[in-house]
């Protein structure tokens, strides 16, 4: 797996640019730049922190791509608001 292609890929899926994924995250975003573009490598610690920021889990990260990951990536740019009306609204059905 290219982590670096993977990295970009649910970056851009979730609406993130470099700087907003590295805001979110608390990783630097001259290092992720350096990720992707595959001038640097990422430690498990700093993966975990961007999956977190994305909404996704590690296993998803390196899963194959999948209708869940849709899914999580969408929950992610919820409110806490949000999140919880839809989860009363799941709790309903």
């Amino acid at each position: 797996m290219n982590v670096a292609k993977r990295l970009i890929s649910l970056r851009e899926r979730c609406g993130y640019t470099q700087n907003g994924l590295a805001e979110r995250s608390g990783v630097s975003q001259t290092h992720l730049r350096r990720v992707e573009l595959g001038q640097a490598d990422i430690t498990i610690g700093h993966l975990q922190l961007l999956c977190d920021a994305m909404g996704i889990s590690l296993r998803d990260f390196f899963g194959e791509e999948t209708e869940t990951d849709e899914v999580s990536i969408a929950m992610a740019k919820l409110s806490p608001k949000q999140k919880a009306l839809l989860l009363s609204f799941l709790e309903s059905l």
